[in-house]
Formats: C-alpha cells, structure tokens, sequence
C-alpha cells in the first residue's frame, strides 16, 4: 500500500516541467513559465520565463524574451533579455537588441544585434592583487 505511493511520488517529482512547442505549431500572445521550454514551431509575442530556452531548427520567435538561459539553433527576432548565458548554434540567426550576461557563438551563426553585456562586474584591487606601487610609510624626520 505504501510503496505504491511512493513510487508515485517519485516519478511526479522527477519529472521535469518542460513545455514544447511542436513543429507545425503556431503561437500568437504572450507566454509565461516557470519551467523550461522548447519550441520547434513559431511564437509571436512575448515570451517570460525562469527555466532555459531552446530553439531548435525549426524554432521561430517574433516578440520578446526574458529569461536566464537560451540555446539557438533556430531564429529570432525582437528584443532578448537574459541573465544568464545566450548560447547560439552555427544554424542560429538572430536579430534585432540583446542583453546577456554571457555569449557563447558558434562560427557560422548569424548575430545581427544591439548587444550589452550584463554580467557580474569583478573588483580589480581585491586584496594586494593589481597594486601597482608598494605602500609608503610615513616619513618621520630621522635618520636610521
């Protein structure tokens, strides 16, 4: 009796909440998620989510997006915004504004864009490191 909810239990939590949009699917609106999504058709809108997008070859996105991580094999076209990393395929074009905390393109990838660069900002003078002169003391008149 226990072991059967148990085993019901683990295979609800260790599914993933994915949404595909399927090729031959096409979508018109505004889409929110908190789980990952794929899309191999088309959406025209915007798109806002928490979980990683992927565009695969046949993927087409009109609109915007806001999210952490995006991998495209596909196309797009409009405003991308992204915390995380935006990774593009030799098969991926994109165009239109960005904003990525990293990049990542493959040689034959097409990046017709506005780009910036949003990621964590290091401080240089950590420490002694990057010092370029030592410390004076302070000069107190005698002679050693």
């Amino acid at each position: 009796m226990f072991s059967d909810n148990k085993k019901e239990k683990q295979m609800t939590e260790g599914t993933s909440n994915q949404n595909i949009i399927a090729q031959g699917t096409k979508m018109v609106g505004d889409v929110n998620s908190q789980g990952d999504l794929r899309i191999d058709g088309i959406i025209e809108g915007n798109i806002k989510t928490s979980g990683k997008v992927v565009v695969g070859k046949s993927g087409l996105i009109k609109g915007t997006l806001n999210g952490t991580d995006a991998y495209f094999e596909g196309k797009f076209s409009g405003k991308l915004a992204l915390s995380g990393t935006l990774t593009l395929k030799d098969s991926a074009h994109i165009e239109g504004e960005v904003v990525a905390g990293k990049l990542a393109v493959e040689p034959g990838a097409t990046f017709n864009v506005t780009c910036v660069m949003k990621g964590t900002v290091k401080e240089m003078n950590n420490g002694n490191v990057g010092q370029t002169q030592p410390q004076r003391k302070p000069e107190s008149g005698k002679t050693a």
